[in-house]
């Protein structure tokens, strides 16, 4: 699953062209074709271009129905081609088709396509600022495949070609995404105020500002300007997704899915945008609407990613037999440049699932080496889809259902604070002192649940980790625990050591005295380190001295 937050530039481009047909009607309905695919309708988009190469069978309307496979969530590159070859069919020197083409080999990772977009602008001598905006934007499209330097050139040559008549709006804002993708948000905000007085629907414009400060985190700035984006466009479907990812940010998660029911009602039924809408409630963890969604598309849509989002949903339900199943569909069908290090992160989450329950002890150990290959793999992509460590910590201790923690004991001060925390799931002083409370109360479920909230919400803040190692240790789960423990001391920054040296110390040989019988270097290494970190620590020493005779 993509970083919801950085929202990948392929789906916030908005391309526009700007063809001077002689049938005034026709331009109209380019445009009405454009402006659907900036509103993510491409059903509708898709249905317009069509009905006009019904009408025209020309180059250029068949690029426009191509370039809306492309624009779309998840590509349809087998639909593009076959728009970009029969718009090359009615006529052969058709750069717009050429770079169509080209285009498709980038999306599929084929960095050779950049030499051939650059061919195609020579070839067509520069002169057209359409055929220039549409290399840039093809150099901008894939977040993995790109080149933001080239097509900023391209772009403000395109621009320059374009003063006489009048620069649109949308060449600033694909020159915004390409600033963006070059990670310098002084330069694309700056393209994008450009384009405001410019556009049309200045809804476009505040939606791009908005996620602009939601990646540099300046969250209340985000904020004021995704309201101004509604607030001028109340049916600008694109915003009401990137109001989702605010809250989703925040743990809003019933102003999230609300976001996502108004981002459902504004974009249209393409099967493309309904698996986006899936994959967006699957990350505010609204697992029964991500199924319902996928279940309503699955079988209209012939893409294999339709398999990895099962799977993550699967995984999310502890299947993890069935989770295999549809990620090997995935894995097998798929381009292999579109399996990603988060794709593989999971395949080890399913691994260290089905080991959990493995009886056959060969098998065991071949599933449990295969997850901590596999989420290495992600963890050193410095992927964030899911937090790999606090996952293997929940597969390793299960989950406590709601009715077990109400079932544990409870007080005044916790039914307070759980009111306190159900009105506001970000406060992390009042999720602080419940889980706090839990714990005082010997409710370990409650305590557990409570402080894995509090590691979601603060995830650098290593004491979490180390009060939800001690919760799972007096649960008896001790599995749970030392993954918890190592999150915590992992997590410890250099200049936090020396405060946190006893609680360290305490770590390093809960660690050790929980792996003393099944893993001896390690419980040597670890109770050789509590030692150190505190000297005076007699069960460190005591430990250490019977594991080392």
């Amino acid at each position: 699953m993509k970083d919801i937050m950085n929202m990948n530039v392929k789906k916030l481009a908005f391309g526009a062209a700007v063809v001077f047909f002689t049938n005034f009607t026709v331009a109209q309905t380019v445009q009405d074709g454009i402006n659907s695919i900036d509103s993510d309708k491409y059903a509708q988009a898709k249905t317009n271009f069509t009905n006009m190469i019904a009408s025209a069978p020309t180059a250029e309307n068949y690029f426009y129905l191509g370039n809306t496979y492309l624009k779309q969530s998840e590509p349809d590159y087998a639909a593009a081609t076959d728009s970009f070859n029969k718009g090359l069919a009615a006529d052969g020197k058709s750069y717009l088709n050429k770079l169509g083409l080209a285009t498709v080999k980038l999306g599929k990772g084929d960095k050779g396509a950049i030499a051939e977009i650059q061919k195609i602008v020579t070839d067509s001598k520069e002169k057209d600022a359409e055929v220039l905006f549409r290399a840039a934007e093809a150099l901008t499209l894939f977040e993995k495949n790109n080149s933001p330097d080239l097509a900023i050139q391209y772009l403000n040559k395109a621009i320059e070609r374009a003063e006489k008549k009048g620069v649109p709006a949308h060449y600033y804002y694909t020159l915004g995404d390409a600033y963006r993708l070059k990670r310098m948000p002084g330069d694309a905000m700056s393209a994008y105020d450009k384009a405001l007085p410019l556009a049309k629907n200045k809804a476009s414009v505040y939606t791009r500002i908005g996620t602009l400060w939601m990646a540099a985190q300046q969250w209340q700035q985000a904020k004021t300007s995704i309201d101004k984006a509604i607030a001028t466009d109340p049916s600008y479907a694109p915003a009401y997704k990137a109001l989702a990812a605010y809250d989703i940010r925040y743990q809003q998660n019933a102003k999230a899915t609300q976001d996502l029911i108004n981002y459902t009602k504004y974009a249209d039924e393409d099967p493309y945008t309904q698996l986006e809408i899936a994959k967006l409630y699957f990350t505010n963890e609204d697992y029964a609407n991500s199924k319902q969604v996928l279940d309503k598309i699955f079988d209209k849509i012939n893409d294999p990613i339709k398999f990895k989002l099962r799977a993550y949903q699967l995984y999310a339900d502890g299947k993890y037999a069935e989770a295999k199943q549809n990620m090997d569909s995935f894995v097998s069908q798929a381009d292999k440049s579109r399996v990603q290090p988060a794709d593989q992160g999971l395949q080890g989450l399913i691994a260290a699932g089905l080991a959990k329950t493995e009886t056959d002890a060969a098998k065991k150990t071949a599933l449990t080496t295969e997850a901590q290959q596999k989420i290495a793999i992600a963890k050193a992509a410095k992927d964030e889809t899911l937090k790999w460590d606090m996952e293997l910590v929940k597969i390793a201790g299960g989950g406590a259902s709601q009715a077990d923690i109400d079932a544990g004991p409870t007080n005044p001060t916790i039914e307070g604070l759980k009111q306190k925390v159900a009105a506001n799931a970000q406060d992390s002083d009042s999720l602080f002192k419940l889980a706090t409370a839990y714990q005082d109360a010997k409710n370990w479920n409650g305590a557990i649940a409570t402080w894995q909230k509090m590691n979601a919400l603060l995830p650098d803040w290593a004491p979490g980790y180390y009060s939800l190692g001690y919760s799972y240790q007096q649960a008896g789960n001790n599995d749970a625990a030392k993954m918890a423990y190592e999150k915590f001391i992992s997590t410890v920054k250099p200049a936090e050591q020396e405060a946190n040296k006893q609680t360290l110390a305490y770590a390093y040989f809960a660690v050790a005295y929980m792996s003393k019988d099944s893993d001896v270097a390690k419980a040597k290494d670890y109770v050789a380190k509590s030692v150190q970190l505190d000297p005076t620590y007699q069960d460190a020493v005591k430990l250490n001295a019977e594991i080392n005779k």
